[in-house]
């Protein structure tokens, strides 16, 4: 029986607690490229399959790969695009290990696999496409963002901004964006977490507790413009952004709201933060659309 991406990444950070220490977050991230390269050699075992080697490369429209060797026991190559920040790189290395530990047999099971898997930025970003790059996103999450240390810094019941958001990120080695939603997928605190470029938002992210309360933004088939005196839209940076201001009732939702706003030079865009008093209501709304919310773990904004 196949394990699932989850399983599969919390038995590998079930061994690196055991040789590392339960605090091995204290002294950096994972070392996700020595990790895929030395785990895999090391559990081959009879099927003699691991990753021989991790490189980077120009990649057009492809943020990484995980490529097959001709002969059998077959040796594997992970190759990501050279332009990757190291956040960036972090996910995108893990993505394609997850890919080795979950969906390699596919390569000689399926012909859509033949030459290996070629994952696009909405894959890698988004886990757009088959289920399988979602299923890379999770093991990906699992393995550089574990929740039992992350609820230890970050209490699901406690709200968190984006300064202490962004001292996760420089914890696990990932992007502002990845720590953002991983911390969403678990708070019972009513948050969301939206991307915009230009008053536009790209889409969106709340938290269970927000969803139950209506409060979520439809972005997939529609174009959501950002309120007129958001932080992103009036371009305000600094400690106020960082820290948040309290916006009045109606200019985001028909409650109040705390928001704070971080803006990416490099990749031009803002990631704004949302706060949400008190808990969920008793009702829930109208979910339907709400999907359409961005879900997985990986996003563009970098350290």
């Amino acid at each position: 029986m196949k394990k699932s991406p989850r399983r599969t990444a919390n038995d590998i950070t079930l061994m690196l607690n055991a040789v590392l220490g339960e605090d091995r977050f204290d002294r950096g991230p994972v070392d996700v490229e020595a990790l895929a390269l030395e785990y895999t050699r090391k559990t081959a075992g009879a099927h003699g399959e691991y990753i021989e080697r991790i490189v980077a490369d120009d990649l057009d429209g492809c943020e990484g790969a995980l490529v097959p060797g001709e002969t059998k026991p077959r040796r594997w190559g992970i190759i990501y695009d050279r332009r990757q920040s190291p956040g960036r790189r972090a996910y995108t290395v893990a993505h394609e290990f997850g890919h080795f530990m979950v969906h390699r047999h596919l390569v000689d099971q399926d012909p859509a696999f033949d030459g290996g898997f070629y994952c696009s930025k909405d894959a890698v970003e988004h886990g757009s496409g088959k289920d399988i790059e979602k299923e890379a996103n999770e093991f990906a999450a699992t393995l550089l963002m574990p929740l039992d240390d992350f609820r230890r810094i970050i209490p699901a019941n406690e709200l968190a901004d984006l300064e202490r958001l962004g001292r996760a990120a420089q914890r696990y080695g990932v992007s502002l964006t990845a720590a953002t939603l991983r911390w969403l997928s678990y708070t019972r605190t009513r948050a969301m977490v939206i991307s915009s470029t230009e008053g536009y938002a790209h889409w969106a992210k709340p938290s269970e507790a927000a969803l139950k309360s209506g409060r979520y933004i439809r972005t997939r088939n529609e174009m959501y413009e950002m309120p007129a005196s958001s932080l992103a839209v009036r371009k305000v940076g600094g400690d106020e952004a960082l820290t948040g201001v309290r916006q009045a009732a109606g200019v985001w939702f028909p409650e109040s709201v705390v928001e704070m706003c971080m803006r990416t030079d490099r990749y031009d865009f803002e990631l704004t933060l949302l706060h949400f008093d008190g808990k969920s209501p008793a009702y829930q709304a109208e979910l339907e659309d709400a999907g359409d919310a961005y879900t997985q773990f990986f996003g563009r904004t970098e350290r």
